[in-house]
């Protein structure tokens, strides 16, 4: 059985997918034909119910409820994982409001994060996260919504942080902060919602297991090719809530939709999130 799947170019994407997409690991006869593409993109595939599995923004996964569930293997979920505002220069938290903000997609985790911390910040435009550093540095915006590997590089571009969304998220609620997730097409059958899911885990295992297998292919689709840089966004972005959310991320989860739905940022949730546990043993 071959399925669609969506994930991004990120290193941590490309290495907890590379086993599973190179046949490192036992599939149980599924296989997969790669969409790879910018985040806010697969959302948009995603809102058009057009893959049968995607990595999406917790975000967007509210507006595909209908159509996705969860899996509890393959998320970017953490501490001190979270997204950044950067500038050229300090911008007190008052003046926040009257900046013009580059985002990288409207549905991305992060913008929402960005809505809760300032929720009076209205001048927002949508670029691509890899375009976001240069648009601040050339004085297009006054600041910058930055995600992925571009929190190990803007200082070395001279740019300034103004806040720590992660932070902003995690004082707070005290979870680990839920970036982005692993969703199957619930027009497949459970069973083979639960394959994709063992399987999914025994990916991320490989990679966890043997990072140096993964290397050739994260390195082809790097956008950052210092191989430092790359291992420092896998090791921030793959964790034990990567092979399984577990209590703890699931309920990190819930919070996010919670308290989106209490703020009216995302309509009511009316279908379970989560796949259902299986009682199959994990087997690498």
């Amino acid at each position: 059985m071959t399925l669609t799947l969506g994930f991004s170019p990120c290193p941590n994407d490309t290495f907890i997918f590379d086993a599973l997409l190179h046949q490192k690991i036992d599939t149980e006869g599924l296989h997969f034909k790669a969409h790879i593409d910018d985040v806010e993109a697969l959302n948009q595939l995603a809102f058009q119910n057009k893959l049968d599995i995607s990595k999406l923004s917790y975000h967007a996964y509210a507006y595909v409820v209908d159509n996705y569930v969860l899996l509890d293997a393959g998320s970017a979920l953490g501490n001190n994982c979270g997204p950044l505002l950067i500038a050229r220069q300090a911008i007190s938290e008052a003046d926040i409001a009257d900046c013009r903000i580059a985002i990288p997609g409207r549905y991305t985790t992060a913008n929402f994060l960005l809505g809760l911390a300032f929720p009076e910040a209205q001048h927002k435009e949508e670029l691509l996260f890899s375009q976001i550093e240069d648009a601040v540095l050339n004085g297009d915006f006054d600041a910058g919504l930055i995600i992925h590997e571009n929190r190990f590089t803007y200082q070395e571009k001279g740019l300034v942080k103004l806040m720590d969304l992660g932070e902003f998220w995690e004082e707070r609620t005290g979870h680990p902060i839920p970036l982005g997730g692993i969703a199957a097409n619930r027009r497949l059958p459970v069973e083979i919602q639960q394959k994709i899911n063992w399987v999914m885990r025994r990916s991320v295992a490989y990679a966890q297991e043997h990072p140096g297998d993964t290397f050739e292919f994260v390195r082809q689709h790097a956008q950052e090719m210092n191989r430092e840089v790359m291992y420092q966004h896998i090791g921030l972005y793959v964790n034990d809530f990567t092979r399984d959310l577990g209590s703890v991320g699931r309920q990190a989860v819930r919070q996010l939709f919670d308290m989106a739905v209490r703020r009216e940022l995302i309509p009511p949730i009316q279908k379970p999130i989560f796949l259902g546990r299986s009682q199959k043993a994990f087997r690498r």
